[in-house]
């Protein structure tokens, strides 16, 4: 039996590894077509082209690793079922349930490296590759407006020109507000760096406004102590979606200390501790294919399908986590459908395949 175990486990890690290499090569290829367009502008050469590529290889891995398990399981079953060797496995004494208990914990361990690519190294290769082409193209970091970045901190409204990719900040505008709503100070610094726990602003004019006068004056450098900091800058680098949890909670909760509306975050933040997840339904949904239409369906038509509720999949996700920011949905609920609609649909027909 233990042979039998290494035998199934091997060949589909085998071919889910395949399957998820060729899907990346595919992606980083689009990739490398993109930036081409942005060849020699600045210092951003051949070089730092393929640099970019390659940092941006496990955000790919994480988005189609669960297409990849999906399609790596139905190859491995089809090629098992195509020889017999599903028959023979059966008439040993392994059932439908036992095969799926060992795949399963194939699919467990593709959850794992999923949640840890997710974690851990996605969003520092995506930061570390916006970073790298910002710089090399002389560009700002991000702009919500043609006047820049607008933040809101307390009784404060920030307005950044310019993020550069170390987080140091250009031309900041700082206009602070008493609990009636009026304008009591503003701050117009040239320069900001943090260091420790507060922003070091340089070149700095400060406005008073009282009640019947306006006193400005000017400082060479001037400590600002705030809730914003570098990390939560990272949102302009990283999409929400490949963020780290941790990262989305603490944005998450300025968000909330400041009143702003928190929806599209939470979505994120809920799919990241989800998506994983869908590895392990991943192999459910792909069980049957492999007692399905045994002589009928060969490995490229378990391919094409495979690929197809991939897409399928995808696009659930995207959609519902669009439709939940727009609708105001529960982020919980925006965030589990698509994976529990694939489950029912794995679990039904794995019912199906087992009564027959």
């Amino acid at each position: 039996m233990k042979i039998l175990n290494k035998y199934l486990i091997k060949d589909v890690a085998v071919n889910v590894l395949l399957v998820m290499l060729a899907l990346i090569a595919m992606f980083s290829f689009f990739d490398l077509i993109q930036e081409l367009d942005a060849l020699n502008i600045g210092n951003y050469g051949l070089s730092k082209v393929l640099l970019f590529v390659l940092l941006s290889a496990p955000g790919h891995v994480y988005d189609v690793m669960p297409v990849a398990v999906l399609v790596g399981c139905m190859v491995s079953l089809g090629q098992f079922a195509r020889y017999s060797e599903l028959i023979i496995f059966r008439v040993s004494g392994l059932s439908i349930v036992n095969i799926a208990v060992l795949l399963l914990k194939i699919g467990v361990v593709f959850t794992l490296i999923t949640f840890l690519i997710g974690e851990l190294i996605t969003p520092l290769s995506e930061k570390m590759a916006q970073r790298m082409r910002i710089k090399a193209t002389d560009s700002v970091v991000a702009q919500e407006f043609r006047s820049g970045l607008w933040v809101k901190d307390g009784n404060s409204f920030i307005n950044i020109e310019e993020v550069l990719p170390d987080t140091s900040l250009l031309n900041i505008h700082i206009y602070e507000f008493d609990e009636h709503a009026k304008l009591i100070r503003s701050h117009n610094a040239k320069t900001g760096e943090f260091e420790q726990d507060y922003w070091k602003l340089k070149d700095v004019f400060e406005t008073n406004f009282g009640q019947d006068s306006v006193q400005v004056s000017q400082l060479a450098e001037l400590k600002w102590q705030s809730l914003i900091r570098p990390e939560l800058l990272n949102v302009l680098l990283v999409a929400p979606e490949k963020m780290s949890a941790l990262n989305l909670y603490s944005y998450i909760n300025h968000l909330t200390i400041n009143k702003q509306k928190t929806t599209r975050y939470e979505v994120a933040l809920w799919a990241k501790m989800i998506y994983p997840l869908a590895c392990f339904v991943m192999v459910i949904l792909a069980l049957p294919f492999g007692f399905i239409q045994q002589r009928a369906s060969g490995a490229a038509a378990k391919i094409f399908v495979g690929i197809m509720l991939g897409v399928v999949y995808q696009i659930l996700n995207r959609a519902f986590v669009h439709l939940g920011v727009l609708n105001n949905w529960p982020p919980l609920f925006s965030a589990i459908v698509p994976t529990i609609l694939f489950l029912i649909a794995g679990l039904t027909m794995l019912y199906y395949v087992e009564r027959r």
